[in-house]
């Protein structure tokens, strides 16, 4: 079992970004807890802050892979190209946000991925990462 997990734009930033909507723990230190509680599954993160390169890296594992987990940061609500490269493959794709975009900014409330994506999980935090995962490996 492979999965990728792709973060987009800012989501670098884990830990130090507004901390009241996203927490003090990293990504990184994060993943490393995904990969204990997923010990059997071969875990990929890339996060970067272009477009292309999270279009591209979709297109690289989305025939091959058994999952994508996406959090598209500010793309999610822009990007039709990135709608796109997850509608033209045929790896599932499970769309991510760490808080509760429909609780922010009216532009926020939009997702041009959700309708190409086959499982949503919104406003859990670092733990919608986790029921995404548990989502691929279940269906």
């Amino acid at each position: 079992m492979k999965i990728l997990i792709l973060n987009g734009p800012n989501l670098n930033l884990l830990g130090r970004r507004e901390p009241e909507i996203y927490g003090h723990e990293t990504f990184e230190d994060y993943f490393e807890h995904l990969k204990v509680k997923f010990e059997k599954v071969d875990l990929e993160y890339l996060q970067t802050n272009h477009e292309g390169v999270m279009i591209d890296k979709i297109h690289e594992v989305g025939f091959d892979y058994d999952g994508i987990i996406l959090n598209a940061g500010g793309y999610t609500h822009t990007s039709v190209a990135l709608a796109d490269a997850v509608k033209g493959v045929t790896t599932p794709v499970v769309e991510v946000h760490i808080s509760n975009v429909m609780e922010r900014e009216k532009f926020r409330h939009h997702s041009y991925l959700t309708p190409v994506c086959v499982a949503h999980y919104i406003g859990l935090g670092l733990d919608g990462y986790k029921e995404g995962i548990q989502y691929i490996l279940n269906n």
